[in-house]
């Protein structure tokens, strides 16, 4: 190193023993005067020169850096503009306010970020702790809110833990509330400005600063009833995106005038997309399910310094494997039904996806993160769980018992008992069938978190660490209920 530039002179003092080293201090403004009297030609990217090398999210292990070029990035940009301006033409523009709270090294924020860009819009940056984020929101008050899905499902969560705990006039104000927004959203009428809003949502719409038109959700899964509530209740414009980093983000989206959920969009205007047959999970492309495979100029040439990865990456057409199973839908989208990798068989012979499973238990309001995971040589599951503090303190005091802390809480088996028993039920609610129910739970205190290593930045989970913190755990819960 030789030189540092320092926006702000008066710090040069603090750092006086770099210059003994032989490091130079310059100033901004001298660094600009520099520019201004030695003009250099400009040196234009080509479309197929590298962008940036994007690191995938560890979900399924090692990171890997993926390539993307000046085609890939503008060919997504594209493609979100071409959906807004036929979505609504006047929801991005330059009085737009965008929210940035997930990290720029998340190609989902990188489009977003640019897109917002290339419409004059504003971006306000968030404080930098995620518990802070719901002040900072308030604080901003933002009309675009780029959100990861764990996010709507506290929304929800907290919407439903709210309305079930009302009396009966609360409960059926609700609800007449929820069905008349719900006919205007059938209908493509988006408003925060109903009767039923200002009796009954405006609090709830208040909470994320009371000002946003539009939501883009992605990076995991969101169920139907989640959505539909979300849109509701907030009186946006809420698309659904589903892709990866090796498809630049978007593969694909929410279509105009689309107010259905239980799917993730039809196909994206930046690629090509067809399903792949699965013969070892008996999913065959025939009958409408498979592998989602992607082709287009959105899609990565490869990893960087990895051929061997690169070459598993693509079939012999040139699609990328995405590892995750669809099913297209009669009306042209296409639903993410299970993850290759992350399926796992059980003794009896059945396979498993527990993201599946934990999508339909995370909406429970007992909890606030849940892990399912189980063993090929046992014949059932089990649920790692972050219990809403909240709640199990509320049935602790109804059982009658004080003073005690959540750890000592959480160690209790009937408090086990109980978590156990909402999670069978919103499971029934969603149709899983028994061996998709977990038996068993543990209940941890301390969340998953990025920091801890269990969670990436934009909040999913990283299974192969889950897996191994909780594996002596598990495996003397199975010890301890061989007989079940």
């Amino acid at each position: 190193m030789s030189a540092i530039t320092l926006f702000r002179m008066e710090n040069a003092r603090k750092m006086s023993k770099m210059k003994s080293s032989g490091i130079s201090l310059i100033s901004l403004s001298d660094v600009i005067e520099m520019g201004v009297k030695n003009p250099q030609p400009q040196h234009l990217p080509n479309k197929d020169d590298t962008y940036i090398i994007c690191y995938t999210s560890g979900t399924t292990g090692t990171p890997k850096g993926v390539i993307i070029t000046h085609r890939n990035i503008l060919a997504n940009i594209s493609g979100w503009a071409y959906m807004i301006d036929k979505l609504e033409p006047e929801i991005l523009d330059n009085k737009t306010l965008m929210i940035s709270y997930l990290p720029l090294s998340h190609m989902m924020e990188q489009v977003s970020h640019w897109t917002a860009i290339m419409y004059g819009a504003r971006i306000g940056y968030f404080s930098g702790s995620i518990q802070r984020l719901t002040d900072d929101i308030k604080a901003l008050r933002p009309t675009a809110f780029p959100v990861v899905p764990r996010l709507l499902n506290r929304l929800y969560g907290a919407i439903q833990s709210k309305v079930q705990n009302g009396n009966f006039l609360v409960r059926m104000i609700y609800n007449i509330a929820y069905a008349k927004k719900l006919d205007l959203l059938k209908q493509g009428i988006t408003t925060k400005e109903s009767f039923w809003d200002k009796l009954v949502f405006n609090r709830i719409q208040e909470q994320l600063g009371g000002q946003v038109e539009i939501m883009a959700t992605g990076s995991a899964p969101i169920s139907e009833e989640v959505l539909q509530t979300c849109r509701i209740a907030l009186g946006a414009t809420i698309v659904e995106a589903y892709g990866q980093t090796e498809c630049t983000a978007m593969a694909t989206i929410t279509w105009p005038g689309d107010w259905t959920g239980g799917h993730c969009g039809g196909v994206a205007p930046c690629c090509n997309i067809k399903l792949a047959d699965v013969p070892e999970l008996n999913y065959f492309a025939k009958d409408g399910k498979g592998e989602i495979m992607v082709r287009g100029p959105s899609v990565t040439k490869g990893y960087y310094k990895d051929p061997e990865k690169t070459a598993e990456l693509f079939d012999e057409h040139g699609f990328v494997h995405t590892g995750d199973v669809g099913e297209l839908l009669p009306n042209g989208t296409i639903r993410i039904i299970d993850r290759k990798k992350h399926i796992f068989k059980l003794a009896q012979g059945e396979y498993v996806a527990p993201e599946k499973i934990e999508n339909v238990y995370i909406r429970s309001p007992v909890l606030q993160q849940v892990y399912v995971d189980g063993n090929s040589l046992e014949r059932w599951l089990i649920a790692i769980v972050v219990p809403e503090p909240k709640v199990l303190e509320q049935w602790n005091e109804e059982h009658g018992v004080k003073g005690r802390s959540l750890k000592e809480i959480c160690a209790d088996k009937k408090a086990q008992e109980y978590v156990l028993s909402q999670l069978h039920q919103i499971g029934k609610e969603n149709k899983l069938n028994s061996i998709e129910q977990v038996k068993r739970v543990y209940l941890e205190v301390e969340p998953f978190t990025v920091e801890n290593d269990l969670l990436t930045p934009t909040l999913k989970a990283k299974r192969p660490q889950l897996r191994k913190k909780y594996k002596e755990i598990m495996n003397r819960i199975y010890d301890e209920n061989r007989d079940s």
